[in-house]
């Protein structure tokens, strides 16, 4: 076939699903000889050959059976079904990957838009093209193949990712292809970790965020700006800083981390406002006492509904569950606060920027244990043991245990002092420095004993603001609804959903309507809760499982 119509032809069957790429690919050079192409030894197969920058050529595929060899590479999945392969080539690993019908989604990550342009000119990739689980990336930064693997994965119905490079491509075009490969491997670090949490809390956040859609529709309270602002952890240090915050105290915004609250109410200090992110029970311990009046609760609507009966003033607001998304478009919009730290000092920091605030003291974050230590004393986790301890384990061996049976437990010195550090402690510090790194607001955190916070000094000079930002007013907007109609609507929206007939969950998704596509989107993390009690679910057994749980946890507060 002529090589202009192979091309038109790719370009076509590519269009529908990558319209940036073919506008690329239109403009792209093919006569640059990124590529030789060589005959096989056995059945005659042209097969690309990447020519090097020294002008050697290295053949992509088998000389001898390259189909034999891509279905032999594709055999050793173990049940992972979100494949991403490394150089396109001549489509041979692509399409005995796309044979097998357990492929829930296929990603190509390939480098030089005119080489590509090349390989269109010789292969027919139409049938790979067309297939709904096939997507390529094509001079992508490693920021982008990290996002792009992260929107697209879903634990509960992919298993697992696993990625095959074109060693020749990939190893004679390391420079680019390494990073690459890096993005990968971070993608699947952040969904192993996100999944593990899902696993946990899929189902309680479920059935927190459900229930307290009756409370936000009842909250009020528009917040103005503010210009300083501060924010209290519950690290030990925090000890070590409460005269400074009292000396201070009038000078900022007091924002506490729900772990920090007792300890400054014992120290006489009221904060303005408390935030509480943690959707199990366990948090009820940081709220025994009813809050004072003029104390605002900030509670990620994921948050147990016990929750906001501990305050006058419970404001709820959107943090990262899909179904918090779901409730401010269609019920009411909540604000948005940015809780991807996995933390509630990251959580009120973010709250802290949110309100308007130009300049940011943070107190009491530790993100290790200095000396031993674990929390600020008058912290719950001290009553909680104490409550646990009988006369053959005192609350002492509670705290031990808590301390040393983390394996990634490690000492380092600080100066005079130490501290100890574990693998998520020293995870929330670099989330945190990060968030600190992309504000405006000048924050500083004051010096404790544990982790020296990075707050990137070149930020942080002395700020001219004279004003905090005159458009930050920090509400909730009017319900579209009432908290009834919306969860019988969201109901129905469930059950509506359909069954797949196959294990296509690609296809499955792209069939649904917008609004079913974004209530499904809401069951995924209860979805993955149920799988990890019963890995053995397919798809569809997957599907029907978690939309009953979901309507039955709806109907039980809708009696």
């Amino acid at each position: 076939m002529n090589e202009r119509i192979f091309f038109e032809r790719n370009l076509l069957a590519l269009s529908s699903g990558n319209p940036a790429l073919c506008a690329r690919l239109s403009a792209a050079e093919t006569t640059l000889g990124h590529y030789r192409f060589v005959t096989g030894r056995q059945d005659g197969n042209v097969i690309p050959a990447w020519v090097d920058p020294g002008g050697a050529a290295h053949a992509l595929h088998s000389l001898v059976s390259p189909e034999r060899e891509a279905a032999r590479l594709i055999s050793t999945l173990k049940g992972e079904r979100y494949i991403v392969i490394m150089g396109l080539g001549a489509g041979y690993t692509a399409e005995a990957a796309l044979r097998r019908v357990d492929t829930a989604r296929l990603l190509v990550i390939e480098y030089g838009i005119d080489g590509l342009a090349e390989l269109l000119c010789r292969y027919d990739y139409i049938k790979i093209f067309n297939d709904e689980r096939f997507f390529i990336l094509v001079d992508a930064r490693p920021a982008e193949i990290e996002s792009y693997i992260l929107d697209t994965f879903q634990p509960a119905f992919h298993n697992g990712i696993r990625t095959f490079p074109l060693r020749a491509r990939t190893i004679h075009d390391e420079s680019r292809f390494a990073p690459a490969a890096d993005a990968v491997k971070s993608a699947i670090d952040k969904i192993a970790s996100d999944y593990s949490v899902q696993a946990l809390f899929g189902k309680r956040w479920f059935s927190n965020i459900i229930r307290n859609v009756f409370a936000a529709e009842r909250q009020s309270g528009v917040f103005a700006p503010v210009k300083n602002a501060a924010v209290c952890a519950a690290g030990p240090s925090l000890d070590l800083q409460l005269d400074i915050i009292s000396e201070k105290r009038k000078n900022f915004f007091l924002i506490a981390a729900d772990t920090a609250l007792t300890t400054l109410l014992e120290a006489g200090i009221a904060p303005d406002a408390v935030i509480s992110i943690d959707c199990q029970h366990i948090s009820y311990y940081h709220f025994m006492n009813r809050l004072p009046p003029d104390i605002t609760l900030f509670l990620d609507i994921s948050s147990p509904s016990l929750l906001a009966s501990r305050s006058d003033r419970p404001f709820f607001f959107s943090g990262g569950h899909p179904l918090s998304g779901y409730v401010s478009r269609f019920f009411r919009p909540l604000p948005a606060i940015d809780t991807s730290g996995a933390n509630v000092t990251f959580a009120a920091l973010s709250l802290a920027e949110q309100m308007g605030a130009r300049n940011i003291e943070v107190y009491g974050a530790d993100f290790s244990y200095p000396n031993g230590k674990l929390y600020t004393r008058p912290a719950y986790i001290y009553p909680y043991f104490h409550k646990k301890q009988n006369r053959f384990r005192p609350s002492e061996s509670f705290a031990a245990a808590f301390l040393y049976e983390t394996k990634s437990l490690r000492r380092v010195e600080n100066g005079s002092s130490w501290y100890y550090e574990t693998r998520p402690l020293a995870l929330y510090r670099k989330r945190f420095e990060k968030k600190i790194s992309s504000m405006t607001a000048g924050v500083s955190a004051v010096a404790g004993e544990g982790a020296v916070i990075n707050c990137f000094a070149r930020q942080n000079v002395k700020t001219a603001f004279d004003s905090p930002s005159p458009t930050r007013l920090f509400a909730a907007g009017k319900p579209f609804c009432g908290a009834e109609e919306f969860l019988k609507a969201y109901r129905a929206e469930i059950k509506g959903l359909p069954l797949p007939d196959e294990n296509n969950i690609t296809g499955y998704q792209r069939a649904l309507s917008d609004t079913g596509r974004l209530a499904f989107t809401t069951i995924l993390p209860a979805a993955a809760a149920i799988k990890y009690r019963r890995a053995a679910y397919d798809a569809k057994e997957l599907i029907a499982a978690v939309k009953d749980y979901c309507v039955t946890e709806i109907s039980r507060i809708l009696l």
